[in-house]
Order: C-alpha cells, then sequence, then structure tokens
C-alpha cells in the first residue's frame, strides 16, 4: 500500500464465532500483541459479543464493529438489529455485503446499498465487501460484477461521507476455502475499485480511500499482499480468533 498517501486497516470478521467471555479472553491476549501497530485495528463481531469487545477494547487502539445491520431505524424485522442500536451499543464500524451475507440471507445490491445508508447515516464507518464468485471470475466478468457491486451500494453517498467507507474485495471463491487470491490478482481487482473511485468521486478521493483484500489473508500471506500499492490492508477472517496470527497481521500492515 501506498502510506504516505493513506493508512492500512487491518479488520476481524469473527463471523458466528465465540461467547462473551471468550470475547473478552481473546481481546485481552490480542491487546498487547497489537499495542504498536502503525494501521487501525478493528474487530468485528457478533451482535451477542459487542457489549463484551467495547469493555475489553477500553483504552486499547482495537475498535469494535458489528457484522452487519438492518436498512430500517425500527420496525417489525424480528432478530434484525438497527444501525442506531449499534452506535448506543459503542460499535464504530459494521460490515454490509458480505458474500455470506448474499449468498445465505438473501441479501442484493439494492439491500447492501440500503444498509450502508443506513450506517452511514447513524455515524458509523462502513466496509463495504464486494466480490465475484468463481464461475464469474471463469467468465471473465470479474470486473463488471465488481464495478456494479460497488455503484449501487455508493449511490447517493457523498464524497465527504465517502471517508467514513472502507471497501473489502473478497473473492466468493478465496473465502473459507484455504485458495487466496494471488496478489497480483488482488491488486488487480483492488485498483480497479480505486479507479472507479477516481472516476466516480476525484483522484482526491481515489487517492485516500482504503481498499482491503477480504479473501483468506492470513499471516503467511499478509506481507506480499499489503506490499501491492493498492491493498490497504485486509478483512480476516478465521485467522482474526487466534491472537498470534492476527497480530502477524497486524504486524505485517504496519511494515
Amino acid at each position: 500500500m501506498n502510506k504516505s498517501l493513506r493508512k492500512a486497516v487491518i479488520a476481524g470478521n469473527w463471523k458466528m464465532n465465540k461467547t462473551p467471555a471468550e470475547t473478552t479472553a481473546l481481546i485481552n491476549e490480542m491487546k498487547p500483541l497489537v499495542a504498536d501497530a502503525d494501521c487501525d485495528v478493528v474487530l468485528c463481531v457478533p451482535y451477542v459479543d459487542i457489549f463484551a469487545a467495547v469493555e475489553a477494547a477500553k483504552g486499547s487502539n482495537i475498535k469494535i464493529g458489528a457484522e452487519n445491520c438492518h436498512w430500517a431505524a425500527s420496525g417489525a424485522f424480528t432478530g434484525e438489529v438497527s444501525a442506531e442500536m449499534l452506535k448506543a451499543c459503542g460499535v464504530e464500524y459494521v460490515i454490509t455485503g458480505h458474500s455470506e451475507r448474499r449468498t445465505y440471507f438473501g441479501d442484493t445490491d439494492v439491500t447492501v446499498h440500503d444498509r450502508t445508508r443506513a450506517a452511514l447515516d447513524n455515524g458509523l464507518n462502513v466496509i463495504l465487501c464486494v466480490g465475484e464468485y468463481l464461475e464469474q471470475r471463469e467468465q471473465n466478468i470479474t470486473m463488471e460484477v465488481v464495478r456494479s457491486q460497488v455503484k449501487i451500494a455508493l449511490a447517493g453517498v457523498s464524497e465527504e461521507e465517502l471517508g467514513k467507507v472502507i471497501i473489502a474485495y473478497e473473492p466468493v471463491w478465496a473465502i473459507g476455502t484455504g485458495k487466496t487470491a494471488t496478489a497480483d490478482q488482488a491488486e488487480e481487482v483492488c485498483k480497479a475499485i480505486r479507479d472507479l473511485i477516481c472516476e466516480l468521486y476525484s483522484k482526491e478521493a481515489a487517492d485516500k480511500f482504503v481498499v482491503q483484500y477480504g479473501g483468506s489473508m492470513n499471516a503467511k500471506n499478509a506481507d506480499e499482499l499489503v506490499d501491492k500499492e493498492d491493498v490497504d490492508g485486509g478483512l480476516i477472517g478465521g485467522a482474526s480468533l487466534k491472537a498470534p496470527d492476527f497480530a502477524a497481521i497486524v504486524k505485517a500492515a504496519s511494515k
């Protein structure tokens, strides 16, 4: 990444893992390992762990996020959580558009936009996920898919609001499969996202904009990935559940 223009962000996505007690223990283990990080450190945890995470992270450089939010402020949406509720719990970040939400729970490009809009309206920082399925990559339409996802999600988002958005490129075929896009593949799409931000907003906005890689980044491949010009950190899955592994990724992004 280009540290003269922007700061890396390493964010953990815990998915459906950890009880509140386990959350406290893991964050306490992580805190001394990432205390000297020269990058932003975020942990996005399950709803039931938010209070424990916020409390455990107090006084540290770790910021807490949620894994999703609803687009409505309130209403008959059993099982959902609003952006306003998250903010009231002390959350600073929220993930929208994760491929698992799109694949298993019916999220569309339009609902991802609506969730992103709700989060921004409540002052939250958004980690917006985009990425293609394997068959789309094999059909050579990766760029068309990613550009469309970004355009729809950011519709109506001002350049000022864009400062609270991070885009995480996560090729769906590389999530939880053990497969990882090569550093060159990650760079190609992350650069295309930055070029699109320049097209939609301005070069200044694009230069400052953080684009993460989110497909199975781990302690072994983090150095090579974040060494790329347009890869500004990562959205980390499994490796964020192990303090030493997560700390190694943070260290790589801090160089």
